[in-house]
């Protein structure tokens, strides 16, 4: 069991900023314990750039990220998810597709940094914050020893995640 790869599919509307960053944060710290993807109800079509920028000047990979409608996960010969996490209320909200396999799934609400005003460097703030948060509980989603929980105190463990604030305070 502990030579088992688990997918994981991260959700949001647009697939350019928060899903994008959480999919490459997935790739860089599940050492190979994880498959990451991510994808949106109403894809923007690109990504943003502020996103790409952040995680090149965190050394994360971003070879293949795109923006991508979540309905590729749903179709013959997708991925099986293993865990489904909405990081934006909308999509949270939205009629998912059915995913095969019965996957976990948790909503992990993030504010969205791609809809920040102001200046470039607010704009980036907004960005890193969403960075941190997300950096979090993906670290402690990747440490949980999935081998040895079953289904109920796995869905237990990745809600709590997704109730982490900004300054790791339970809500």
């Amino acid at each position: 069991m502990s030579d088992r790869v688990f997918n994981v599919l991260f959700l949001c509307t647009g697939n350019s900023a928060r899903s994008i960053l959480a999919e490459a944060i997935l790739k860089d710290l599940g050492k190979g314990r994880f498959r990451a993807f991510s994808a949106g109800s109403h894809p923007a079509g690109k990504v943003n750039p502020l996103a790409l920028e952040l995680l090149q000047t965190q050394h994360l990979d971003t070879g293949g990220l795109r923006s991508k409608n979540w309905d590729e996960f749903a179709a013959a010969g997708a991925p099986q998810l293993d865990f489904v996490f909405t990081v934006c209320d909308n999509a949270a909200g939205e009629v998912c597709p059915v995913w095969p396999g019965k996957p976990v799934s948790a909503h992990w609400g993030i504010a969205d940094p791609a809809a920040a005003t102001g200046s470039d460097e607010e704009r980036r703030k907004a960005f890193a914050a969403a960075f941190q948060l997300l950096h979090r509980r993906i670290s402690l989603f990747a440490s949980l020893p999935l081998a040895k929980l079953d289904a109920l105190a796995i869905k237990r463990e990745v809600d709590q995640i997704g109730r982490l604030r900004e300054k790791g305070e339970q809500s």
